[in-house]
């Protein structure tokens, strides 16, 4: 194994398909774009001196009081009722599972190396997303940002991952779909990989395995 001897995995946009094709589809039924939901959150954040998504992805706004907050902005912005009920089961209804990735994190631990998914989630999708893994199967550990109360790319949710890995920085890779999440984990000294395809970031990840050996 080297001197890697964890790889660590973003759950949404690397073991799953695009994140962009969920939010295309609910654009879609809704005639509400990306840029629309962007722009009422910053609203919401600058009313409120916080992010509403930060905190629902820490735990510390419940998903129906972010959906409701939301859907009241879209509404002044659209200047037509909005209604957001039903938005996770329609975001996880076009996600579907990476399989050349999860088939690839099983090789891994079966090359014995520690696996564990780090992600920025939703108290109230737990169930939802672990369905569509074979979670307890594969990985070691699972921090979820809704439950440490910490969000990617703040360094203490990479700690908390770290810690309960029982592995130093330099001996874990992290693999992620977001450019500055993975800056953030190689702040910290871990080896990153920035997930754009299955077959380049698993091409990448033997890379720097082989690299650190």
């Amino acid at each position: 194994m080297g001197n890697v001897a964890a790889i660590i995995s973003d759950f949404g946009g690397v073991l799953t398909s695009p994140l962009a094709g969920s939010f295309q589809a609910f654009d879609q039924a809704t005639g509400i774009s990306l840029q629309a939901l962007g722009l009422a959150m910053a609203e919401i954040g600058a009313r409120n001196g916080v992010n509403p998504l930060f905190e629902l992805e820490t735990g510390r706004l419940s998903e129906a009081d972010f959906l409701a907050s939301v859907a009241a902005q879209l509404s002044e912005q659209l200047g037509r009722p909005i209604e957001l009920d039903g938005f996770g089961e329609r975001y996880f209804s076009h996600l579907e599972p990476n399989q050349p990735m999860i088939d690839y994190m099983r090789d891994l631990r079966g090359r014995g190396y520690k696996l564990a998914i780090c992600t920025n989630n939703v108290r109230e999708w737990e169930g939802r997303w672990r369905a569509m893994l074979p979670v307890d199967e594969l990985f070691n550990v699972v921090v979820d940002s809704a439950f440490v109360g910490t969000r990617k790319p703040e360094p203490r949710i990479y700690e908390v991952t770290l810690e309960r890995l029982d592995v130093r920085a330099p001996a874990a890779l992290f693999i992620d779909d977001i450019e500055v999440n993975c800056q953030a984990a190689r702040e910290l000294g871990m080896h990153a990989v920035w997930f754009r395809t299955a077959e380049q970031a698993i091409e990448e990840t033997e890379a720097a395995l082989l690299e650190a050996a």
